[in-house]
């Protein structure tokens, strides 16, 4: 999930960290091999356990709260959808200094896909419209609210106040007039009027795995839950070119309104992203400076 802000002390993680927490709460994997995955991602940190598994393990507060999320509809989600997702393992709750619940999933296999250097692209949008639609199509009773999954009109405090931000970073080199109509445009755009539908709610490109161009597994369903079918077309300007754009859209027959509002959550991510990122995230700031490109070349 890419919510939350690393707070100013957050728990310090080291590999022996991790053997402690497996030899005391999961004694059979004691001893397997521990190491860091490397990871843009802000709001948890992973450590291979052997070949087969991985431990991850909340940085914020925030991140915490999602550990009972996915324990609570991972295992119901993972039947229902055309590619891999993570599976728990095992439920680790704090311990040796560590303040948060964290979970030990199967490891699965893959590397996460690069804008501009998608093997194909197209049929990636194809296997991406495929993952949104069978999401829409799940039924599963008393859904949480999606992160995200809300009215348009409440990000828009944020979002003009990042446009304001990246105004004063004139080396950013962002049209900030170009990105509030963007922003206006779909604030005007209809709001969605049927049933909330079932989300990931956090299609980054640091959340997909991919093997040989095509999509293998969805990972980090902390934002998971029901809302506005908006929240999912994240991989239409994070991700995709414009060709492979116009497939994903059309595979999930897009409406106009629907597409507005996508392009504008889409936006206001990545001009909230950049500014906070740039210093200290390179994979998340360079996410959002090509959001930003994609979006004004795509038009309002």
């Amino acid at each position: 999930m890419s919510t939350g802000q690393t707070p100013a002390g957050p728990p310090r993680l080291h590999d022996d960290l991790v053997r402690r927490l497996i030899a005391g709460q999961f004694p059979r994997w004691a001893g397997r091999s521990v190491r860091r995955v490397p990871s843009g991602g802000t709001v948890n940190a992973m450590y291979r356990l052997g070949e087969d598994m991985v431990v991850r393990l909340p940085l914020t507060a925030g991140g915490a709260e999602d550990v009972a999320a996915e324990r609570a509809w991972l295992p119901h989600l993972a039947r229902l959808l055309p590619v891999a997702v993570p599976e728990v393992l095992g439920a680790g709750e704090p311990a040796e200094g560590y303040p948060w619940p964290w979970s030990v999933y199967r490891w699965l296999a893959g590397e996460n896909p690069r804008a501009g250097a998608l093997g194909a692209p197209e049929l990636l949008a194809g296997d991406l419209a495929a993952f949104v639609a069978a999401m829409r199509r799940i039924t599963l009773p008393g859904a949480p609210p999606a992160y995200r999954g809300g009215p348009l009109a409440t990000l828009d405090d944020s979002t003009r106040a990042a446009i304001e931000t990246l105004r004063g970073i004139p080396e950013e080199g962002v049209d900030c007039g170009a990105v509030t109509a963007v922003w206006q445009d779909a604030l005007r755009a209809p709001a969605w009027d049927g049933p909330p539908v079932w989300l990931h709610a956090d299609l980054m490109p640091g959340n997909l795995l991919v093997d040989g161009g095509r999509l293998t597994s969805v990972i980090d369903f902390g934002c998971t839950g029901v809302g506005d079918p908006a929240c999912d077309l994240f991989p239409a300007w994070n991700l995709l070119p414009a060709a492979a754009r116009k497939v994903f859209r059309e595979a999930l027959d897009v409406d106009d309104a629907t597409w507005r509002r996508g392009r504008g959550r889409t936006l206001s991510q990545a001009l909230i992203a950049l500014p906070y990122h740039r210093g200290t995230n390179p994979a998340m700031a360079g996410n959002a400076r090509h959001v930003i490109r994609a979006v004004l070349e795509e038009g309002a």
